[in-house]
């Protein structure tokens, strides 16, 4: 009767450890964006976050969903892509508000000009929906001719987690050249490392396809490399750091 007793809770803990592994797994890689959100709606600045890393991860989880086409992984994967580019495009949105609002230069720039000094750089949040169905469609008509092709498949996968690898180098470069962290979250920083710890413990343990771990590891190297640029410039600053921004507000996203 105790033993029985017993592995029904055992069961039972079994199954809650799986719901929330399942939870973290899919909502975890939106929490790091929070902070870094809250930042740029409280400062009305977002020049210290890179655009390029909503990029990064919009096409990533593109080209993750067209993978699975080819080569079956878990739901939960899949719904953690939808939810990461329903994200990006709400990171978007707030960043090319804001930056339009500060803007001094009053000329709008589109994506329908194909101007490719200003690619990513665009004045309206809708064209960058146009630039992500227009690659979305681009992609998956590809993927649709070359789908037998088990090399394409795999190189498909390939690159869909090795761009995911690359989030933070968008982020890493921008810190470069501003020889500053300022207007990071170093919360979503931390978030990151955390989270891509986790997660590459996880396709280790649930026999993800190799591609997902090995990228998983460089992404984590990366996450190191930009907590160190945040000891670095704090500790040897670059520039004089700025306490004044654009209208009424000011402040350093910590």
């Amino acid at each position: 009767m105790e033993d029985e007793v017993f592995d029904q809770i055992l069961s039972v803990f079994n199954t809650l450890v799986a719901w929330v592994a399942a939870g973290a797994m899919v909502f975890g890689g939106v929490v790091p964006y929070i902070p870094q959100y809250r930042d740029i709606r409280r400062t009305q600045n977002a020049e210290g976050f890179s655009t390029y890393v909503c990029m990064v991860l919009l096409v990533a989880n593109i080209l993750r969903i067209l993978f699975r086409f080819g080569r079956y992984f878990e739901t939960l994967l899949l719904w953690q892509s939808i939810i990461m580019i329903c994200t990006m495009l709400t990171m978007l949105n707030l960043c090319t508000n804001v930056r339009v609002a500060t803007e001094l230069n009053t000329k709008r720039r589109s994506f329908l000009d194909f101007d490719w000094s200003y690619f990513w750089l665009w004045s309206r949040f809708v064209d960058y929906v146009q630039c992500v169905l227009a690659f979305t469609l681009m992609a998956a008509y590809i993927t649709y001719l070359l789908l037998d092709s088990a090399l394409f498949v795999e190189t498909l996968g390939f690159l869909a987690v090795f761009i995911e690898a690359m989030l933070g180098t968008p982020q890493l470069y921008c810190n470069y050249q501003n020889k500053s962290t300022e207007g990071m979250s170093i919360k979503m920083v931390l978030m990151w490392t955390s989270g891509d710890t986790f997660k590459t413990g996880y396709f280790f343990l649930t026999q993800a396809p190799v591609q997902f771990w090995t990228c998983g590891l460089l992404q984590v190297f990366v996450d190191i490399a930009i907590l160190f640029q945040v000891y670095y410039y704090s500790r040897y600053p670059q520039k004089p750091v700025s306490h004044t921004v654009s209208h009424t507000t000011s402040a350093k996203a910590l």
